[in-house]
């Protein structure tokens, strides 16, 4: 009763009474729009909130506006005023809980904020919840780290409190020896000690799942009005649009998302990359958290990906070292310059592909007089003449792998890569010499890396990689379920020479550190690659079961 009391005196005073809108609050916030008006008093009931959210998208316009009103009013046609309000303190965002996540409804909020169900909410802490949503992150006590706000910062949500207690008084809800009570308590004892969930433990794979599944249901939405998938790549209001209906749907509807995901190799791989020591210095940064300044740890990061090399399942992934500091998925959704590892991909691969080399083929690691490419070995002053097709790989050669690219650039190798599953290419990736030592205009992830030699492993036959399996929604039914479309990119022979080719990388070449450090024995095919001063650094090995990649 209290936060009801609350939502209604702050948001909407007159909601028992009106029809879905406040007329003249709509004409005074038209004017306000006319005479662009820097104060903004707002004006949208509940009801308006509540289509907002559940049913439009944020697009600014009349146009919108107008479908909001109208909507309006017919929602107060079918429902009930108590269903309008279960429902609209069902969804309306509520800051972060004491784990720093985002947060929507009203049992959510009292349970994260406070510790307790909504319906025992005391006088002061039904105020706070009912002020957030005006500005959530700024009247919100918690940080994103899940960490209380300084007691500067917090004052803003305390200070949101009295107002909302003041509005509680004007129109009768509580009185003034209530009101005096409320003001005077100290809110800040009831804030909650954070304590680790699921989404806390496994931040980095919570977060993945989520983004592929808003990205499955927006395609899958988008076709049952219509619209051809295909289109959202091109029209970003399009594609803006269905991200926010499948979000609320992600939300809200209580699917069952069933992943590829191996837990105990999961795990496994992340209680390593924790472990190892020798990343490198750490270096840090300041930059401004909920307005306040702050330094923070700038670690070398850590992107890494396992993959089922027959059927395309991510099993396991890292996706970085610390999720407080950085939320970036460096295994799915960081472009990097990936260095020799392009090699295999678009040199020796097309090459063997074409007829032109063999693994033991002569080719030249001479440097080129007068071309306005500075081709280099990693030894600036290395030169070996004739050397096989299989000891330049095994080496990582620079100057071979960019002749022989040079030597058909005409037949746009790079190609291959479209036919692999890497994403973002530019017209000039296709051109440029460089491309062949891995220098792209916008990088490649390291699941596309990890992709792309899944082929290798699988005699040539690509299959993308995915984490979903299926989606199932509350009834039982599958709404969604991955399909494998394997496609032959490399013939068989071509793979089988290449990965014959790798083999050695671990047992001659640059990856024999890599081979000495393993607890066993086994047979596994690997490339190395590294880019200018060691900003990036490449480990890409697989065998017929399992496909690894390591930035």
């Amino acid at each position: 009763p209290n936060v009801i009391n609350a939502v209604l005196a702050t948001e909407d005073e007159y909601f028992r009474e009106h029809n879905g809108i406040v007329p003249k609050a709509v004409i005074r916030g038209l004017l306000q729009d006319v005479s662009n008006s820097s104060t903004q008093t707002g004006g949208s009931t509940l009801t308006q909130q509540l289509i907002k959210n559940q049913i439009l998208t944020n697009e600014v316009s009349y146009e919108r506006k107008a479908k909001e009103i109208l909507l309006a009013f017919r929602l107060e046609k079918f429902m009930e005023k108590e269903e309008i309000l279960e429902a609209y303190l069902n969804i309306i965002p509520y800051g972060r809980n004491a784990n720093g996540r985002n947060i929507a409804g009203i049992e959510t909020a009292a349970e994260g904020i406070f510790g307790v169900m909504a319906a025992d909410l005391n006088l002061a802490q039904s105020a706070y919840i009912a002020g957030i949503p005006q500005a959530p992150f700024k009247y919100t006590p918690f940080t994103n780290k899940g960490e209380r706000k300084s007691p500067e910062l917090m004052q803003a949500g305390i200070d949101r409190m009295k107002t909302v207690l003041y509005r509680m008084k004007e129109v009768g809800f509580i009185n003034e020896a209530e009101y005096e009570a409320a003001i005077n308590y100290d809110i800040t004892k009831d804030f909650r000690e954070p304590e680790q969930r699921a989404e806390d433990k496994y931040p980095w794979l919570a977060d993945e799942i989520e983004k592929r599944a808003i990205e499955i249901l927006r395609d899958i939405l988008a076709e049952q009005d219509g619209i051809n998938p295909s289109r959202l790549k091109e029209e970003d209001n399009l594609k803006e649009k269905y991200e926010i209906i499948a979000a609320r749907a992600v939300r809200l509807n209580g699917y069952r998302i069933y992943t590829t995901i191996n837990k105990e190799m999961y795990d496994a791989m992340n209680a390593a990359a924790v472990a190892y020591e020798n990343y490198g210095h750490t270096y840090t940064e300041t930059v401004i958290e909920d307005g306040e300044e702050v330094t923070r740890p700038l670690p070398v990061q850590i992107g890494s990906m396992a993959m089922e090399t027959k059927t395309g399942k991510i099993l396991a992934f890292v996706g970085g070292r610390d999720f407080s500091i950085e939320q970036t998925n460096h295994a799915t959704r960081a472009p990097r310059s990936n260095g020799s590892t392009m090699k295999p991909l678009i040199v020796y691969g097309p090459a063997i592909e074409y007829g032109m080399i063999g693994a033991g083929s002569p080719v030249v690691d001479v440097k080129i007089e007068n071309y306005d490419w500075a081709l280099n070995n990693y030894n600036k002053n290395e030169e070996r003449g004739l050397v096989s097709a299989r000891e330049a790989l095994e080496d990582s050669l620079n100057i071979p792998a960019g002749r022989l690219y040079m030597e058909m650039l005409n037949r746009r190798p790079a190609e291959y890569l479209l036919q692999l599953g890497v994403s973002n290419l530019h017209p000039l990736d296709f051109e440029t010499p460089a491309t062949s030592l891995g220098s792209l205009n916008k990088g490649i992830t390291v699941e596309e890396n990890t992709n792309a030699y899944q082929a290798f492993a699988n005699s040539g036959q690509f299959i993308d990689g995915y984490m979903i399996e299926k989606i199932v929604d509350l009834d039982g039914n599958v709404i969604y379920e991955h399909k494998i479309e394997p496609v032959q990119v490399y013939s068989p022979e071509t793979a089988y020479i290449l990965t014959d080719m790798m083999r050695g990388v671990l047992t001659e070449g640059t990856g024999v550190s890599a081979k000495n450090t393993l607890k066993f024995n086994a047979d596994f095919a690997a490339k190395t690659g590294t880019t200018s001063s060691y900003g990036d650094v490449w480990f890409m090995g697989y065998n017929p079961n399992i496909t690894l990649g390591v930035w």
